[in-house]
């Protein structure tokens, strides 16, 4: 893995944005897959400035995201569909069409769940965008998720509940189930930069780095992928530093 330091969430979204713009630029018909969060915002943001500063055209561009609740509209404001509309869809020059979310709101989940995957395999992602949760999930792929896993329904734990509820007006209305991209549909993208920001993050980003390849942790499947860049802050690289304080 090539880890890139930066000092602060503001650098980690420039530069993560300048990966991906020189990607959509080196390749006009890429294929992004995305995630969202508060980690990529910045990240989008800084994807929108360029756009509108240098004209980096994403006319051709196909975007397909990692995960989406079940149960939530697209018009729900927390619903991942709306995050990608109001932090990046609606800003670029994206054509109608050319963005793949899973439909948690199928009445057919399973079927939903295999079409996305289908769909991934007949559009293999050029540069994947990660985060990273406090138990090492990626995407919505929680401890336990087999590596060979493909896209599936998901019952989320309370910590990614929990950890999510602050865009919530109350714990109760955090879903409790999600359709993700699953690991090895993950690692068949050709790149992979994941980012981390924050103290929070210390402890998952020095155990990806040093800890065991194991199911219990599922950012450690990344390990077996040969072109995985890590963007992080110097706190959410700072275990080293002070391990005691974790």
């Amino acid at each position: 893995m090539k880890i890139i330091q930066v000092e602060d969430g503001a650098e980690l979204s420039k530069r993560a944005a300048a990966l991906i713009i020189e990607k959509v630029r080196q390749k006009p018909t890429a294929v992004l897959g995305l995630a969202t969060g508060s980690t990529p915002k910045g990240t989008y943001e800084e994807l929108i400035k360029d756009h509108l500063q240098n004209g980096t055209s994403y006319a051709n561009v196909k975007t397909i995201n990692l995960d989406e609740y079940v149960g939530l509209p697209s018009e729900n404001p927390n619903s991942y569909h709306y995050f990608m509309r109001e932090n990046l869809f609606d800003h670029l020059n994206f054509t109608k069409g050319n963005h793949f979310i899973p439909d948690g709101m199928s009445q057919h989940l399973d079927r939903a769940c295999q079409a996305y995957e289908e769909l991934i395999r007949s559009n293999p992602i050029d540069l994947q965008v990660l985060g990273i949760g406090q138990n090492g999930h990626i995407g919505f792929n929680e401890p336990g998720t087999p590596f060979d896993s493909t896209t599936h329904r998901v019952q989320l734990t309370r910590s990614t509940r929990k950890a999510n509820a602050r865009f919530f007006d109350h714990f109760n209305e955090v879903p409790k189930e999600a359709i993700t991209m699953g690991i090895s549909s993950i690692l068949q993208s050709k790149e992979i930069i994941l980012l981390a920001s924050g103290v929070k993050k210390a402890e998952a980003i020095n155990r990806l780095l040093k800890g065991a390849l194991t199911i219990t942790f599922p950012a450690s499947a990344l390990n077996k992928h040969d072109n995985v860049t890590i963007i992080a802050d110097r706190e959410a690289l700072s275990y080293e530093l002070n391990p005691q304080h974790f």
